[in-house]
C-alpha cells in the first residue's frame, strides 16, 4: 500500500513538472501580455483538472478524501484570489510591464510549491505528534479571521521587507528592467528590478501559506490531498491574476466571506477534541458563504475605487 501510494505522490509531482514546463517552453515561451480570454480559457482548464483530480481520489481513496479535496482546494482558491490584490499591489509598486508579470508570477509560484511542500510536512508531522497544535492553529485560524475581517484596506510596503533589504546588499541593481532577466552581466553580474520583484512576492507568500496550509489542515491531516489542493491552487494563479486583475475590487465583500470560513475552520479544530464537523457540512458552509459573499459584492457594488 505504501508503495502504491508513493507511485501516486511521484506521478502527481512529474504531472506538476511537466505542466510548468509546457507552460513555460511552450505557451509563454517569449514574455507578452496575458489577454483576458486567454487568462480566462487557461483558468478554466485548472479547474477542470482540479475536478478531474477529485474524482479520480474518489475512485482511490474514497469519497472522503474527494470531498476533503475539494474543500481544501475551494478555500486554496478563494484565498488566493484575496492575495491577488496584494500580487497587484506589488506589481503597482515596482511598475513592472505586464509583459513581465507572468515570468515573475511563474518563478514565483515556482518557488511557492517548494516553501509550501516544506511547510505541510511540517504541519503534519507536528500534528500527529503533538495533539495540541490542533488547538493552537484553530486559535490562530480565528485570529487570522477576525484581523482579515478588521482591516479596512490592503497595502504593501517592499522597503520593510527584510528579504529585500538582504537581496539589494548582496548583488548591484540595475536602475532599468532589462526585458524579462532577473540577472545581468556588465562587466560584473547585476540583479535587475524584476529580481526584487519576484524576492518580495517569495517572502509575501510565506505570509500567505502561514494562513492557508492551517486553514487546509483544519479540514484534513493527509498530507496528498492537503499537498494537491494547494498545488492545484497555486498553479492556476497565474492565469486567474490576469483573469481577475482588473476586476478584483468588485469583490469587496470576498474579505469578509474568507474571515468567516477561516473562523469556521478555526472553531471546528478548536472542538474536534469532543465533537466531529462531517467534511460535507464543512463543505456546504464554505461554499454557501463564498457564494454570498460574492453574490452580496455583485449586488451591493462598493463605491470605493482601488487607490
Amino acid at each position: 500500500m505504501q508503495n502504491h501510494e508513493l507511485l501516486f505522490w511521484i506521478g502527481f509531482n512529474v504531472f506538476v513538472l511537466l505542466m510548468l514546463a509546457l507552460d513555460l517552453g511552450l505557451l509563454h515561451r517569449h514574455a507578452r501580455a496575458v489577454q483576458f480570454r486567454e487568462a480566462l480559457a487557461q483558468t478554466a482548464v485548472w479547474i477542470f483538472l482540479a475536478a478531474l483530480f477529485a474524482v479520480m481520489l474518489g475512485f482511490w481513496q474514497g469519497r472522503a478524501s474527494a470531498l476533503e479535496f475539494s474543500a481544501g482546494y475551494l478555500v486554496e482558491e478563494s484565498l488566493s484570489v484575496d492575495n491577488l490584490f496584494v500580487f497587484l499591489l506589488i506589481f503597482r509598486y515596482f511598475q513592472v510591464p505586464s509583459r513581465y508579470q507572468y515570468r515573475v508570477l511563474f518563478w514565483g509560484i515556482l518557488g511557492a510549491l517548494i516553501t509550501r511542500g516544506a511547510f505541510i510536512l511540517a504541519g503534519v508531522t507536528l500534528i500527529r505528534r503533538l495533539s495540541w497544535i490542533t488547538y493552537l492553529m484553530g486559535a490562530f485560524l480565528i485570529y487570522v479571521g477576525a484581523k482579515l475581517a478588521l482591516q479596512r484596506e490592503s497595502e504593501v510596503h517592499p522597503e520593510k521587507n527584510a528579504v529585500l533589504t538582504l537581496a539589494r546588499r548582496c548583488f548591484p541593481v540595475t536602475r532599468d528592467y532589462v526585458e524579462d532577466k532577473f540577472f545581468v552581466y556588465r562587466e560584473r553580474l547585476y540583479a535587475t528590478p524584476l529580481l526584487l520583484v519576484l524576492v518580495v512576492m517569495e517572502s509575501t507568500d510565506v505570509t500567505f501559506a502561514t494562513d492557508s496550509i492551517p486553514a487546509v489542515l483544519g479540514i484534513t491531516q493527509n498530507a496528498f490531498i492537503v499537498y494537491t489542493s494547494n498545488v492545484f491552487a497555486i498553479l492556476g494563479l497565474r492565469s486567474l491574476y490576469f483573469a481577475v486583475a482588473g476586476v478584483i475590487d468588485v469583490f469587496h465583500y470576498l474579505p469578509y466571506g474568507l474571515a468567516l470560513v477561516l473562523a469556521f475552520i478555526g472553531a471546528k479544530m478548536l472542538v474536534s477534541g469532543f465533537y466531529t464537523v462531517s467534511t460535507e457540512i464543512a463543505l456546504g458552509v464554505i461554499i454557501s458563504v463564498l457564494a454570498i459573499s460574492v453574490g452580496l459584492s455583485l449586488l451591493l457594488p462598493s463605491k470605493k475605487k482601488v487607490a
